[in-house]
């Protein structure tokens, strides 16, 4: 409790919003193989509409073949946008610091060991498996997502400084 009494109200929404993400990444790791294809066949849908408007005239092989990668691209940027959300609020839960700090080296281990975690648990759930490369994308999503709060913090932070200045 007196840790988060030392955290501003910011750093506890963040917290929440972190606890929320693992909960659902937790979740969506739950669905069996056919749950989890019918969640991101929908996006993989969109996917081709956007990026193939001729799809339906491609032939049968040809539209396979579309899909099979279309689908993949979708699995790997879903993961990728997952881990890149819960690197930012867990580096806002963190809060200010330097790049090359411990607390940053915390937030991509905090990132890595989730995976890790995440990818051991979806192992248990039907057609499902733990795969490093996806363990690697995820960690790499939360790099980003780390990397992409200190620049927003640092915009923050230069805007007050400039409006604290102006006054």
């Amino acid at each position: 409790m007196k840790m988060l009494k030392k955290l501003s109200r910011t750093q506890i929404v963040f917290l929440l919003l972190t606890i929320a993400l693992m909960v659902t990444i937790f979740c969506l790791s739950a669905q069996n193989a056919d749950s989890s294809s019918n969640t991101s066949s929908r996006f993989t849908k969109l996917f081709i509409k956007i990026f193939y408007a001729d799809y339906s005239s491609f032939s049968p092989e040809k539209q396979h073949e579309i899909w099979e990668k279309a689908s993949f691209t979708v699995r790997k940027l879903a993961h990728f946008s997952i881990y890149t959300a819960l690197g930012f609020c867990a580096s806002f839960t963190v809060g200010k610091r330097r790049l090359f700090s411990l607390k940053s080296l915390f937030v991509v281990l905090f990132g890595f060991i989730y995976a890790f975690s995440d990818e051991f648990h979806q192992s248990f759930s039907e057609g499902r498996s733990c795969e490093f490369r996806d363990m690697m994308i995820d960690t790499c999503g939360a790099l980003t997502g780390m990397l992409i709060s200190l620049v927003v913090m640092a915009i923050i932070a230069l805007f007050l400084r400039k409006r604290r200045n102006s006054r």
